[in-house]
């Protein structure tokens, strides 16, 4: 499905009946990403919305540099659209930090928060400079050599070889992601805010996930957001790296059934 959002047109699923859990997805992926969530939650009493950011999948392409609070107002806007005035709102590893930019704009709208495999503290300047550098490689050589050098990172290395059909989306959606919408979204993040303030005034029910051998967001860095925020649960996904909804989608989808039971 498709909808005219914020200036843009968005790509989207939206499947089940229920109250909504809207999933955002991370960098450089698309809402098939969360095909393992949709599929099972849908079935189970919730209205699964997972939608494209601006720059990959199927919307729109806006070259430059996007902020991750234009990402938070596109997936607010699209709410919207769809009538949904409280979500749970989970976002994994980029739109983990999406999602928190979505509670600084939109927390009363927020029932639920789930923060996968990303972490809160601001850009450091090595990491913005390393950012806009790999900005530039991904608009001067395509995802090619990037999705080479770092597949064996967004899932656990050894999950290459086991998982192959996992490995061949992750490489699939890579390779998919259009060169300016990812390098703007690079640059966006290397302006981002520091959010570890901001989660000690998270007031709803959170769930912290990491996979276990998370290279990119380690467990010391979920355990920091889980000791941050008030209340908040910790989950650690055993065999897996930094995409556990897909390494191990059983074991996380346990886990986020069992939170959003208690919701």
């Amino acid at each position: 499905m498709r909808a005219t959002v914020n200036g843009i047109t968005v790509g989207y699923d939206d499947a089940g009946e229920g109250p909504a859990l809207l999933l955002v997805h991370g960098h450089p992926f698309d809402r098939s990403m969360w095909g393992p969530q949709s599929a099972a939650f849908s079935r189970e009493g919730w209205r699964v919305v997972a939608a494209d950011l601006r720059g990959y999948g199927e919307s729109t392409v806006v070259p430059g540099l996007t902020a991750l609070e234009t990402f938070a107002r596109d997936t607010f806007a699209l709410a919207d659209h769809l009538g949904l005035d409280e979500v749970v709102l989970a976002g994994l590893s980029m739109g983990g930090q999406i999602a928190m930019e979505c509670h600084r704009l939109f927390a009363p709208r927020i029932r639920g928060l789930v923060l996968a495999d990303t972490f809160p503290q601001g850009e450091t300047a090595q990491g913005r400079a390393h950012r806009n550098r790999a900005a530039d490689r991904l608009l001067a050589e395509g995802l090619g050599g990037y999705t080479a050098e770092n597949l064996g990172r967004m899932l656990a290395s050894y999950n290459v070889a086991a998982l192959p059909g996992v490995a061949a989306h992750v490489r699939e959606m890579m390779l998919g992601a259009p060169p300016a919408g990812a390098a703007a979204a690079l640059r966006g993040r290397a302006e981002r805010r520091d959010y570890r303030e901001l989660l000690t005034g998270v007031a709803v029910p959170a769930l912290v996930v990491v996979g276990r051998d998370d290279e990119f967001t380690p467990v010391s860095d979920g355990e920091l957001m889980a000791s941050l925020i008030p209340g908040a649960e910790l989950a650690v996904v055993e065999g897996a790296g930094h995409l556990p909804n897909l390494e191990q989608p059983e074991a996380f989808n346990g886990v986020l059934r069992d939170f959003l039971a208690t919701l």
